[in-house]
């Protein structure tokens, strides 16, 4: 019946069936009714001649309870889904649309989202409330300020070695650099850092944890003393001779854009080697040079809000 059909119109269609009724009795014209519909005179013309043939259930629109037209078609949302099962089944959303738009199954994530949400092979996770952290503005020029962490993880997934990965991010752009290494030693640690060195320049600063490889935990022997001098890692004497100023994170809160990077590349980064089938370090760091890489930084990399390049040209050793 009609009284059960209205109990099931959006307020929306009661709200516009109550403006036709007031044009109907004189009470609007069809030009203020469209505003006040947030329409135009003539869809308002159009939806009071399918109310005066209709009735009131014409103010209801025609495609209600019809499938739409840019539906995607059924067949073709299971062979996505066969596909996401077969080789991507572990994959996030977005990830997975990524690889089946490779293989020509073009689909956006948001749809593949609801997709695997439906079939079982993605869980919507609620975020819980947690203490919220001032943010930081970024800093305004490349090289002003690089962040540099080190992730152990299970990268190969027991293809190969556990690797650790020494990664540096600068601040105001997103510009990525690291490498895999077997252990997080001073000795790999300046070799990342030699690499941005020679690719870039010195950065103005450089941000990291209080670990052991900079910080020393020990208090100052009496030559350190006599000279003034704070003790220093190896790391730290570097950095000095460089020129090159050393800020510590009081959290790991602190270094959010690194720790985030981290977060993006133990998903993404574990699943493309898995593809690429690399199981090996010399495998690994290629891998992360030649392909990953470059696709991170054309993706996230940022513009800075100041033109100039803060490092500086290499002392020559």
């Amino acid at each position: 019946t009609l009284g059960e059909e209205r109990s099931e119109w959006s307020q929306g269609e009661r709200d516009r069936l109550k403006v036709l009724h007031e044009v109907e009795q004189g009470h609007r014209t069809q030009s203020e009714a469209g505003q006040r519909m947030k329409s135009r005179a003539r869809p308002v013309r159009r939806v009071l001649v399918r109310v005066r043939a209709e009735g009131d259930r014409g103010v209801v629109h025609w495609l209600r309870g019809r499938p739409s037209n840019r539906k995607i078609a059924a067949a073709y949302q299971r062979r996505v889904l066969a596909r996401v099962q077969k080789r991507y089944a572990d994959f996030g959303p977005t990830l997975a649309s990524e690889h089946v738009a490779r293989e020509g199954l073009a689909v956006s994530r948001e749809t593949l989202r609801k997709w695997m949400a439906e079939a079982g092979l993605w869980r919507v996770w609620r975020r819980r409330l947690q203490h919220v952290h001032v943010w930081r503005e970024r800093r305004a020029a490349f090289g002003e300020l690089v962040m540099w962490d080190t992730s152990e993880h299970d990268w190969l997934e027991e293809r190969g070695p556990r690797l650790q990965l020494i990664a540096l991010i600068d601040d105001a752009t997103s510009r990525i650099g690291g490498r895999f290494a077997a252990h997080d030693s001073t000795a790999e640690n300046l070799q990342v850092l030699g690499g941005w060195l020679r690719q870039h320049g010195r950065p103005e600063a450089l941000y990291t944890d209080k670990a052991s490889l900079f910080v020393v935990n020990r208090p100052p022997q009496l030559d350190e003393q006599l000279r003034g001098e704070p003790p220093r890692t190896q790391i730290g004497r570097a950095l000095g001779e460089l020129g090159i100023e050393w800020i510590p994170a009081h959290s790991p809160q602190a270094q959010g854009r690194i720790e985030r990077l981290f977060g993006t590349r133990q998903d993404r980064l574990v699943k493309e080697m898995r593809l690429a089938g690399v199981s090996t370090l010399e495998q690994a760091n290629r891998f992360l040079e030649e392909v990953f890489l470059p696709q991170l930084e054309q993706r996230f990399t940022v513009a800075p809000r100041q033109r100039r390049d803060a490092h500086r040209p290499q002392p020559g050793r």
